[in-house]
């Protein structure tokens, strides 16, 4: 399913080619680098559920925002790929958001190659 209305939030760690692909499959993505050179966790986090942003991250940190901090969230996409493995990444987030796009709202998604778990933020 294929939802342009998902919106999203890439932090500082997350892969530019993610934000470049999503952008051209249509969906609305803010990119941190984009217009700053540092953020704080719990602001982004909050900058993202304010806007009604997915957050796109490969930052751990936020785990503990969402569920420890029980911080405000839209959702959040963890990005786990190791190095050997990053060619396939753009595809897989991009097929993750057409394929799962209302699964993956108000959620917390975990993504490893092969592997992609998503749980309710609370």
């Amino acid at each position: 399913m294929n939802d342009a209305t998902l919106r999203f939030l890439a932090d500082e760690s997350c892969d530019f080619g993610v934000v470049k692909a999503l952008r051209v499959a249509g969906y609305d993505v803010l990119a941190l680098t984009e217009i700053t050179t540092r953020s704080v966790d719990s602001e982004v986090i909050a900058q993202a559920s304010l806007e009604n942003r997915i957050l796109l991250t490969e930052d751990k940190d936020f785990g503990q925002l969402v569920f420890a901090s029980q911080a405000d969230s839209t959702g959040v996409i963890l990005i786990r790929y190791p190095g050997n493995m990053r060619k396939s990444l753009q595809e897989a987030v991009v097929k993750l958001v057409r394929e799962q796009g209302n699964d993956i709202r108000n959620a917390f998604v975990v993504m490893q190659p092969g592997y992609i778990r998503v749980s309710p933020n609370k």
